[in-house]
């Protein structure tokens, strides 16, 4: 039977290893590992205090699913798994597995005056899913047992899932109809449907599936002052659009039982190719010319030449990057200054052939060297194995984290500049060094996000990590707000982007958001302290 790890990601049976040429990088940009003892898990478990809720016949009260479900995946969550600093804990877990038992959790839990925490697949980032010190008990949802296809309209391309059903799972009862949603965040085997649509979340492939706010076309979602039944209408004027104001509501107002989504058959071609450019400039006017010329592609990535390095190292085919350092030599593209892209090419096979003839025209004449399918097929094996590696390299002695954020065209590469120098003074400030590295994950015509990955030590103790992982968000975080990018593109706000998103909204709209959560939940019971206070 396979299990999920307590204190990191994913199942205990899979692992990704760090190549010893990578190992030797690490040790080189930022001094040997320094490896910290993992908090056993039986004493965590002793940490988990008497309920101070009922029984009830939904609800799990054990310490394992109490533990469980009282963090999800950001690296603040991880620092307290690893180091044994989680002190708290939900009351109890509800299990409901339809609508009507979602009903009956949101009664107890105004009955014993709870908040109620909603729960997916606890794959969160930034703090969606961290319980909260309160004097009320704390109840969390968990929708795991509602992951059923509730109806599929081939005419209209429209399918109904429950909340819960995970990337993996939904995906599997499409293909098997025939159809794809086609949204592949890199948490893709483990969250869900629900998740995805509260925090506005974006597949890898969205340049031609659509982002979730592109897919997401109605629904069902329960709030403590009664239940919202959003119509999948294909457009409509009838003033603002509610389903606007769910996606991206992170539990603030409600719990999303079930979700309506545009579908499509399986693409005759879904191909990813390999490419390579002489430098950063010419890759970004590439990116940015192939994303306004209306072709079929499913994807665009662009690294930079650190993390182009990096990947190959961390890679561990060296026979393999040796030969294409030679090929690159020969083509005239110094090795060091190369910056690899991955572009995918879908849709009908006369179409996406004719688009590919386009595409590779436009790549040729910004210097780009096609590579082929072969470095997109090694990219699409490993592309939701690649979090394990974060469970590796923690073992080792080094941390991981990423952030993202997404700007125009003009601010782009100054943006990106920004972040690396702003991540590496605040490590400096304690007298570490850390190593940065970038691409664009999702382009658009008229701008770009940036996904930025950071390695770093760890401090002596979880209090001293939690310092440095504190400074280096808040330094990136400055540098997005003072540039004018999103605070997120991705992640979803949470209660690490919380404190920027006034930046972004005014206080005017966070006033209107205050006030559209309160009509929802006049007892501030739905995962109080995410997304604004």
């Amino acid at each position: 039977m396979n299990m999920l790890r307590h204190n990191g990601w994913g199942d205990t049976s899979v692992t990704m290893d760090v190549a010893r040429k990578g190992q030797e990088m690490l040790a080189e940009l930022l001094g040997p590992g320094l490896p910290t003892e993992d908090y056993p898990l039986e004493k965590i478990l002793k940490k988990v205090g008497p309920s101070r809720l009922p029984e009830h016949r939904l609800l799990s009260q054990s310490p394992e699913d109490r533990y469980t479900h009282a963090h999800g995946q950001s690296l603040p969550d991880w620092i307290d798994m690893r180091g044994g600093a989680l002190e708290n804990f939900p009351d109890a877990v509800a299990y409901p597995t339809n609508s009507r038992e979602v009903e009956d959790a949101l009664e107890f839990a105004r009955e014993n005056d709870c908040l109620v925490i909603p729960y997916g697949g606890g794959t969160s980032v930034v703090g969606h899913l961290t319980v909260p010190k309160s004097d009320r008990p704390v109840l969390s949802l968990s929708l795991e047992r509602m992951s059923r296809l509730v109806n599929l309209d081939r005419y209209s391309s429209l399918a109904t899932f429950e909340a819960g059903v995970r990337g993996v799972d939904l995906e599997a009862q499409l293909r098997a109809l025939g159809y794809t949603l086609g949204h592949y965040p890199q948490s893709f085997e483990y969250s869900t449907l629900g998740g995805w649509v509260v925090t506005r979340s974006s597949g890898q492939q969205s340049m031609h599936f659509g982002r979730i706010d592109q897919l997401f076309m109605g629904g069902d979602m329960i709030t403590p002052q009664g239940s919202m039944k959003l119509l999948p209408h294909p457009a409509s004027g009838a003033g603002p659009d509610i389903r606007q104001i769910v996606l991206g509501s992170e539990g603030r107002m409600g719990v999303l039982t079930n979700a309506t989504v545009k579908v499509q058959p399986l693409p005759e071609v879904d191909q990813v190719y390999g490419m390579v450019f002489p430098s950063w400039n010419h890759g970004v006017d590439a990116v940015r010319t192939l994303a306004s010329a209306s072709l079929p592609l499913s994807m665009i990535r662009l690294s930079n030449p650190k993390e182009t390095k990096t990947n190959l190292v961390l890679s561990g085919h060296e026979t393999q990057t040796g030969m294409l350092n030679k090929y690159l030599s020969v083509r005239g593209i110094d090795p060091d200054k190369a910056c690899m892209a991955l572009v995918g090419i879908i849709g009908r096979k006369k179409v996406a052939n004719a688009g590919k003839s386009v595409a590779w025209r436009i790549v040729k004449n910004h210097k780009g060297v096609v590579i082929g399918k072969t470095m997109g097929e090694s990219w699409e094996k490993k592309r939701f194995i690649i979090p394990y590696l974060r469970n590796s390299l923690w073992d080792k002695g080094y941390v991981v984290d990423t952030l993202e954020t997404a700007i125009t065209w003009d601010k782009v590469t100054n943006l990106l500049q920004a972040i690396d120098s702003a991540l590496t003074e605040a490590m400096a400030g304690f007298d570490e060094k850390i190593h940065v590295f970038t691409h664009l994950s999702h382009v658009y015509p008229t701008g770009s996000s940036i996904y930025t990955s950071f390695a770093f030590r760890p401090g002596e103790s979880p209090e001293e990590t939690h310092r440095r992982c504190l400074a280096l968000k808040t330094a990136a975080s400055r540098e997005i707000v003072k540039a004018g990018g999103t605070i997120t593109h991705q992640h979803g706000v949470g209660t690490d982007h919380k404190p920027y998103l006034p930046a972004e909204k005014t206080q005017l709209g966070m006033d209107m958001l205050r006030d559209i959560v309160k009509r929802c939940d006049p007892d501030q019971r739905m995962n109080p302290g995410k997304l604004l206070d």
